[in-house]
This record gives structure tokens, C-alpha cells and sequence, in this order.
């Protein structure tokens, strides 16, 4: 029925603007792709520097843990905001603020003199990219169809991750020719590029290009629609008063968080320490959960889609990535051929929480797409801002009785622990079939 309305639609509405909207949504998508590589790349850059910010200025594990947290505090306490300003302001005055403030960040940081200039960088930094994500997929909403949103959901989720393998051996890489403090100055100029070509090319509709929407296009009436100005503070207490909002929350907050605690801090010293290779092979090492994550995001989000399904792939993946850290936390010293599948599909499985965001979306109003997206996004910022730091305070306690395998599979356990807590809210997700429960 749908697509006999769209088919309709489209012939009512003018041809040549169908077609051109369908084409400009993708260079406006493009553009915020290259924003949210930039948020992958400062969410997992530490991990390769570890060493160098540590003998920089002579901080503790725990500290060194503190100071990338310092991005997941400031973006985590950010994303309601954020919805309220992809809701308000837009998305392209959002991310394009957002994106050159993150630039300007990324520059104290590497021309940091203190430790303390170190953190404010990275707060300012975690303060920008903060809202990138949601802006995108509030984008995603009026750009592109319903039943569209869980694969750009995953192929966006791809593009983030692009940034997360330049942070792995591309950044130690660069580190090793230009010093880790210009290789993130080198990344602020290229932040602030992307700002203005966010602001030169993005627009929040396609009706302000003189586009038809994606509504009018498909034929939808949605129940509730409003052309008045939305209440924020009543948007914000709808959605976080709605059960149905918070699994999305917890699964998110649990598997993101184990996975930020290998990638972005600890797992470089793992492979380093345990397996007794080079920054560079274990940088190599790391490349597999973050390609597994971006490969992962778009198979999950269009198996799920194409299913029209949300909590049952959810499951089936979310069961693997539990297994996955179990091998970790639990297998000791694994066989390095083991170690590399382990890896990738560790990533590939943690992708289930993209569908978080799709349901969230589902079962609010799709008018206040923005903030029910950002409480669901604060879960997983949550996870990553803690439990590095719970892992720094297992090696600062640790390290000199444990030896190397010991210790980080004991680290570990909590990764593990963190995953299992998001599966469990795996089975409280409220089943969606892939559309807006507030739709006709």
C-alpha cells in the first residue's frame, strides 16, 4: 500500500525536484559523513598515544583513563542538548558549530604545555563532536524514508568507524613522522574545513532547497504532525517518561562501553603486553574491532530492515558479542589466528546497538526525533566514559602482582560484566516492525 502511495504521490508532485532531492540528499549526507569520521577519530585516538601522553606528563593509568574519558563526560552530558538543538536550531548550524569547535579543541590539545590544558582540549573537543550524531540522524529522518533508516543508520555507523581506523595504525603511523602533538593539530585544521563546508552545504528539509519532502513524497500522514514550534521541555519529559525509550539506553550504555575500554584505551597495551608486538602491529591489531564495527553497522542495519525486525537480530547478534568478551575475559593467552576472528566479530557483533537508535525513533513521536535519539545516546556515552577508568583502576592496583595475562583478563571480566548487563535489555525491546508506532 505504501508503495502505490508513493508511486501516486510521485506523479502528482513535480518529477525533476523528486529526482533532484534524491541526489542532493546524498551530498548533504556525504558532508556529515566526513563530520562524524572526525567524532570516531578523537572517540578512539588515545588508545595509540597512550604511551606518549602518559611520559608527556607523567600521569597514572587511571589519569591517562580520566583524560579520554574527558570526551565520553562532555559528550554524555551534551546529547539532550544536542536533540533539543537538531529539534530547535538545525542540523547544519549545529554540527557546524559543533564540528569547528571540536577543530579548535583538537589544536589545544596537541599544543597542550600542561596536563590541564590537555584535559580542557579534549573537553572541548568531546564538546563538539557531542553534536554531530544526532543532528545526522535527525537528517536521516526528513531526508530520507522510513523504511530507509536502519541501513543509513548502519552505512552512516560505517563512516564513523572510517574515522576510528585512522585513529588505529594511519595515526601511529603519522605519529611516528610528525609527532603525536602536530598529528592532532593536522586533525583541528582539517576539522574546521569540514565546519564550513557543513554550513556552505547542508540544509535541515528539502523544502529548503524548494525540494518536496519525504513525506510528500511517500504518501504518509503521520499522527500528531505539528507545524507549531516544539515545547522541548515537554518533548524531553515525553520521551524519557516512555519506558519503551530506555532498553535502547542500557544496551547501548553496556556494549558500547566494553568497547570503547578495548579500542579507544586499553587494547593496544593488551596486544603490546601480552602478545609482545610493536605499537604499530598491535595499532594492526586494533583496526579489526573498528572494521568489524563499520562492516557490522550496515549488515545489522539491513538485515533488520530487510526482516522488519528489530529485537530478534538484536538477540541472534547481541548472543555473539556476549560469547566474543567471554573469550576475551576468560580464554587467557588466546592463539593469535583465534585473537584476529575474536576481534573482528567482537566489533561486527557490538554494531547491534546502531538498532537502538531506529527503535528509540519507533516508538516516540516523529517529531522529536532529536531527543528520543540523544537519550538513547546518552546510555552509551555513559558506558564509555566509566569504564575505561574502572579498567585504569584495575592496572593501577594490579599491575605489579598480575602478570600480563592475568591482569587484563581480570580487567576484562568487566567488559564482559558490562556487555551482559546490556544483553539483558536486549529482551525488554519493544518490537517496532520497522516502523513509527505514532504513523498511520
Amino acid at each position: 500500500m505504501a508503495s502505490f502511495n508513493e508511486a501516486k504521490t510521485c506523479d502528482i508532485l513535480d518529477k525533476s525536484k523528486v529526482d533532484k532531492m534524491m541526489k542532493y540528499r546524498w551530498i548533504v549526507w556525504g558532508v556529515l559523513a566526513f563530520a562524524y569520521i572526525i567524532v570516531f577519530f578523537h572517540r578512539l585516538a588515545p588508545g595509540v598515544v597512550k604511551d606518549d601522553l602518559i611520559n608527556e606528563f607523567n600521569i597514572s593509568g587511571t589519569t591517562f583513563a580520566n583524560l579520554g574519558a574527558m570526551y565520553f563526560y562532555a559528550y554524555m552530558i551534551m546529547q539532550i542538548p544536542a536533540g533539543m538543538l537538531a529539534d530547535s536550531l538545525g542540523a547544519r548550524k549545529t554540527v557546524s558549530i559543533g564540528v569547528l569547535l571540536s577543530g579548535l579543541g583538537s589544536i589545544i590539545f596537541g599544543m597542550a604545555p600542561t596536563i590541564f590544558w590537555a584535559f580542557a582540549g579534549r573537553l572541548l573537543v568531546g564538546i563538539g563532536v557531542s553534536v554531530v550524531f544526532i543532528p545526522i540522524l535527525k537528517i536521516q529522518s526528513v531526508w530520507f524514508k522510513e523504511s530507509e533508516f536502519g541501513i543509513m543508520s548502519g552505512i552512516t555507523s560505517f563512516a564513523g568507524n572510517l574515522g576510528g581506523i585512522i585513529a588505529q595504525t594511519p595515526l601511529a603511523l603519522l605519529v611516528a613522522a610528525i609527532t603525536w602533538r602536530n598529528s592532532f593539530v593536522v586533525m583541528g585544521i582539517f576539522s574546521i574545513i569540514i565546519s564550513l563546508l557543513c554550513y556552505i552545504i547542508v540544509r535541515n528539509d528539502p523544502r529548503d532547497k524548494g525540494y518536496p519532502s519525504i513525506s510528500e513524497i511517500e504518501g504518509i500522514n503521520k499522527k500528531n504532525a505539528s507545524k507549531s514550534k516544539i515545547n522541548m521541555g515537554q518533548a524531553v519529559i515525553q520521551v524519557m517518561t516512555n519506558p519503551k525509550t530506555w532498553p535502547g539506553f542500557f544496551i547501548f550504555a553496556g556494549f558500547f562501553g566494553a568497547f570503547v575500554a578495548l579500542t579507544g584505551a586499553w587494547g593496544n597495551g593488551y596486544i603490546t603486553d601480552v602478545y609482545n608486538v610493536t605499537k604499530i602491529q598491535a595499532s594492526n591489531y586494533m583496526i579489526l574491532p573498528v572494521l568489524g564495527l563499520a562492516i557490522g553497522s550496515i549488515f545489522i542495519g539491513g538485515i533488520s530492515d530487510k526482516m522488519r525486525k528489530r529485537k530478534t537480530p538484536m538477540m541472534i547478534f547481541g548472543s555473539v558479542y556476549l560469547l566474543c568478551w567471554a573469550a576475551i575475559a576468560f580464554g587467557g593467552r588466546l592463539d593469535t589466528n583465534i585473537l584476529k576472528v575474536v576481534l573482528f566479530t567482537l566489533g561486527f557483533t557490538c554494531s547491534t546497538f546502531v538498532l537502538g537508535w531506529a527503535c528509540s525513533k519507533e516508538v516516540n513521536p516523529p517529531e522529536i526525533a532529536g531527543i528520543s535519539t540523544s537519550v538513547v545516546n546518552i546510555g552509551g556515552f555513559f558506558g564509555a566514559a566509566i569504564m575505561p577508568s574502572v579498567l585504569g583502576g584495575v592496572f593501577d592496583k594490579y599491575s605489579s602482582t598480575l602478570g600480563s595475562v592475568e591482569l587484563y583478563n581480570k580487567a576484562f571480566m568487566y567488559c564482559f560484566l558490562s556487555t551482559l548487563v546490556g544483553y539483558g535489555f536486549v529482551f525488554l525491546i519493544k518490537e517496532t516492525n520497522c516502523r513509527n508506532i505514532y504513523s498511520k
